[in-house]
């Protein structure tokens, strides 16, 4: 007898290790005949319940413990089946609440639990087919030789090969080559519902299952044939009353003494309850136990096998579907409210494309995913989410709650061809992206185009921070120009990404990425150095030229609290006057500052810095708001420049974009702010601003962005007004 381990510490409850294996042992000394006495079957079971709660809680899990704990039960002679079916269940039901304290447990050890039960089944099946099987070529032998040694002791060899035979607890069964059934003891006839004499007049044909007759007829043809000796397999058998018996299966030929074929031995065990069990374990493993629809496991897998057989013509569609809002509505009325939602809404999906024969899984949380199986096209796929988004669409009556719910999905269609199946669900998982981002309770469908751009867009994102770091933005300074006198008065900073692939990339194509990653206050930062280290280098160089440098600042760089100190530090480490540095916001994100971000914008006009407000004119400002904020210059909207064209054609709505500018450059001096006009282009744009008054320009008409080094030739090739 094993010594009975100290569990210890405070990962397994002693007490209810014990207590579990006294309820244990007792179960199955009342389940049937157990060899041991009470207190002996106890320490036994201790140890094995110790060492299941050893593997529960290892480090690196294993179900290998549980299959030797189910094969030390067989070697204990704890065979009765009904003993398997308890030491299963008990483990699933009872066994974590007794035996591992709630803070012991790993993450996980639901599922780790149903792997203990499974492995516990299948070792105690394995051996206990071991053991009938060792019984079964012993008999075997018995019979092999009790027939052989006929002549020299008749009598005696057929009372032992009759008590063995008559005596057995697994069925036997003789047959002749024609597959005419001599013999059987009366196990066989038990467990198929039969007499012993009408099993006699009857062929081993009839009984097959009529799904396995034609693979069993085979097996039985090389047998008789003498194309092998014997085989083992599970196989099912038709009882009498017309239930099924799953039994394991072992067939040997026996031959003349010249060779020849002469009959067949089958020995049957009835593994029903067994079969049955392992039929549960794994739906439990392939479906999804709050809504019963089949897991993500079971969707893979049925997905895995039509990508492995179909025909690369063959259609498949996928149509996943989330459900919106739902996080409110768990963090509003309960998880476990949510959970009953969850449930009704898989049973109307399952209902919605029960007609058709698709298969409805559960992802998990709230996404759900429906399989078009060689549907009819994407009017099929698309078809099949209407049907889904009407059925989630109908209000759900949970309790005493009403609610109406929507959702989104991502439809995928197309041949098996050319794809995989990781690659179908990637898509259909950024469609549900789409779906959700153009509104609730709608689908959207795939396009390759749009997809691809979207990656080339993730791979610029992911590109960004390592970009930074090695050094691949540069700047550009657009110059702006004086329109009285025609002199360069300051630079804007504007920022490229030298890609190493892509070359030169424009700010259009990843500054939204910067600012979505948060990446923008580090770019900014840079930027900002950037721009104030070339501008010292030109006042140092040209100090008559006063030139001011003009930087973009984003929305969330004007809300980080350190904007402040940044440019401070920028202009003491640089040595950069402040009065030479403009830091531009666009007249949206000055609108909407408030609290601290507006203390820091007075904080920098402390500074001495200028504050520009860009894209003015299209942000409805208010202009009390405005008034009241540290600005010094704002720069004309380019859409209002635009208009201006001095084309005859388009006259009064060039005179409208005139009169607009107008109000505008007046509204500003009015408020004692500079104004700067955005994308001058054409030498009759130049004019007309001059005359409007407008104070300075920019745009292609006097100079595109620019290395630095062409402006420092710039300055030193123009006069440049103080």
């Amino acid at each position: 007898m094993a010594a009975v381990p100290d569990p210890g510490g405070d990962e397994i409850s002693r007490t209810g290790a014990q207590g579990y294996a006294a309820d244990w042992a007792r179960a199955l000394r009342r389940l049937g005949f157990v060899p041991l006495d009470a207190a002996e079957t106890e320490r036994l079971l201790l140890v094995h319940t110790v060492r299941l709660a050893q593997a529960l809680l290892a480090e690196r899990f294993s179900a290998r413990p549980a299959e030797e704990v189910g094969r030390a039960l067989v070697e204990a002679h704890l065979t009765e089946p009904r003993m398997l079916d308890w030491s299963v269940r008990s483990l699933g039901d009872r066994f974590l609440a007794e035996v591992v304290p709630a803070r012991a447990r790993p993450e996980g050890a639901t599922g780790r639990i149903a792997a203990l039960q499974g492995g516990l089944a299948e070792g105690f099946a394995r051996a206990l087919r071991d053991r009938t099987f060792s019984q079964q070529e012993r008999i075997a032998r018995s019979a092999w030789q009790a027939r052989d040694e006929v002549e020299q002791a008749l009598r005696d060899s057929e009372a032992r090969f009759r008590a063995v035979f008559t005596g057995a607890a697994i069925g036997i069964g003789i047959a002749g080559v024609d597959g005419r059934i001599i013999d059987v003891n009366q196990a066989f006839a038990d467990m198929l519902g039969y007499s012993v004499d009408e099993l006699r007049q009857t062929d081993v044909g009839s009984l097959f299952h009529a799904d396995d007759a034609p693979e069993m007829w085979e097996l039985y043809q090389e047998l008789v044939e003498g194309k092998q000796d014997s085989a083992r397999l599970e196989k099912r058998y038709h009882r009498k009353d017309g239930s099924v018996l799953w039994t394991d299966l072992a067939v040997s030929l026996i031959r003349h003494h010249d060779g020849r074929p002469r009959f067949t031995v089958a020995m049957i065990e009835d593994i029903t309850e067994r079969y049955e069990l392992q039929q549960r374990l794994r739906f439990q493993a392939l479906h999804d136990p709050l809504t019963g629809l089949p897991n993500r496991t079971l969707f893979f897998e049925t997905l895995g096998r039509i990508f492995d057989a179909a025909s690369p013509e063959h259609r498949v569609g996928i149509c996943f579907l989330d459900l919106d809002g739902f996080k409110a509505i768990n963090d509003s009325l309960g998880h476990d409210f949510g959970d009953r939602l969850l449930v009704v809404i898989a049973r109307r999906l399952a209902e919605s494309v029960a007609s058709r024969g698709h298969l409805v899984a559960r992802m998990g949380g709230d996404e759900f995913v429906i399989l078009v199986d060689d549907g009819d096209g994407m009017d099929e796929a698309v078809a099949v989410a209407e049907a889904a988004l009407a059925a989630v669409a109908a209000p759900v009556h949970v309790g005493d709650q009403q609610l109406a719910v929507s959702a989104s999905v991502g439809i995928v269609e197309c041949p098996v061809g050319g794809t995989s199946a990781s690659e179908l669900m990637k898509a259909a998982d950024t469609t549900l992206y789409w779906a959700k981002a153009e509104g609730r309770g709608r689908w959207a469908v795939y396009d390759p185009e749009r997809g691809a751009r979207d990656i080339a867009r993730s791979a610029l994102a992911a590109g960004l921070p390592a970009a930074l770091d090695r050094g691949e933005f540069v700047l550009r300074y657009q110059p702006i120009v004086s329109l009285l006198e025609g002199s360069m008065l300051a630079v804007e900073a504007l920022v490229r990404w030298q890609h190493p692939e892509l070359g030169m990339i424009g700010p259009d194509r990843f500054i939204g990425l910067a600012e979505e990653t948060g990446l923008i206050v580090r770019l900014g930062e840079w930027v900002l150095r950037q721009a104030c280290r070339d501008a010292e280098q030109w006042r140092r160089q040209f100090p008559e030229a006063r030139l001011v440098v003009s930087v973009n600042l984003a929305a969330r760089q004007a809300d980080d609290p350190a904007i402040v100190d940044t440019v401070a530090d920028a202009l003491a480490t640089t040595g950069l006057p402040a009065e030479l540095l403009q830091l531009e916001l666009t007249e949206s994100a000055v609108m909407g500052t408030a609290g601290e971000p507006l203390r820091s914008l007075h904080r920098l006009a402390a500074l001495g810095v200028r504050l520009a407000i860009d894209d003015f004119g299209t942000g409805y400002s208010n202009l009390a708001y405005l008034r009241r904020l540290p600005i010094h210059c704002v720069k004309l909207a380019g859409p209002f420049v635009e208009g201006i064209r001095g084309d005859a054609v388009e006259a009064a709505a060039d005179h409208r974009d005139e009169r607009i500018v107008d109000a505008l450059v007046r509204l500003a001096h009015a408020l004692e702010l500079w104004v700067t006009a955005e994308a001058v282009e054409t030498p009759v744009q130049a004019e007309r601003l001059r005359a409007l008054r407008c104070d300075t320009g920019q745009g292609r008409f006097f100079g595109p962005p620019m290395p630095a080094d062409r402006i420092t030739a710039r300055l030193r090739g123009k006069e440049v007004a103080a």
